[in-house]
């Protein structure tokens, strides 16, 4: 560690590993806590790691975030059903499962691919996580009425645990990507 010349109260990294080697290539990994480096959490059983990573590659969605959502809403459970009538590993409330093609909700595969499809919704629909993840929860029109994670206690905690199990990497699982053409 040392100073940068241009900020002498700042300090940082000056030396590490050399560009493109293996090392280096470690290094820029998102902090999953996963040995394999395939971007799943070391939480994650092993019986949902590839449905998980398949729903994510399908939509352009972070593995991460779906497996911290699985976790949040159902601690990987395939038969789990909540009070309000949410089912299944990925909690779909019945008019949401029949909204994305799920016909049976214990089904954590097509659960999975369901949930990576709706989050891909929310995603592009709201352009951040925090906001995504409060939409899946309380419902789209509770975070379009005020552009905001809304004061439900329910909600802020959900949002919160989730981006708390992905370490804090959680606003970068959805890079804004644009292109254009320039003439």
């Amino acid at each position: 560690m040392g100073r940068y010349s241009w900020e002498p109260w700042h300090f940082g990294y000056t030396a590490g590993p050399a560009p493109c080697s293996a090392a280096g290539n470690a290094g820029g990994r998102l902090p999953d806590g996963d040995a394999g480096g395939v971007g799943l959490q070391d939480f994650v059983p092993a019986r949902f790691r590839e449905p998980i990573l398949r729903a994510a590659a399908r939509w352009n969605v972070s593995a991460g975030l779906l497996a911290a959502q699985l976790m949040a809403e159902s601690n990987f459970n395939p038969y789990a059903v909540s009070a309000a009538g949410a089912q299944g590993i990925a909690q779909f409330m019945p008019a949401t499962a029949r909204a994305y093609g799920l016909r049976d909700p214990f089904d954590a595969s097509a659960a999975i691919d369901a949930q990576a499809h709706l989050m891909a919704d929310l995603l592009r629909q709201f352009g951040s996580v925090s906001l995504a993840l409060a939409a899946y929860n309380a419902g789209p029109g509770a975070v379009a009425a005020c552009r905001c994670v809304p004061a439900i206690p329910e909600t802020q905690a959900y949002v919160a645990r989730i981006l708390g199990l992905l370490g804090g990497s959680g606003e970068l699982a959805a890079p804004v990507l644009e292109v254009r053409l320039v003439d």
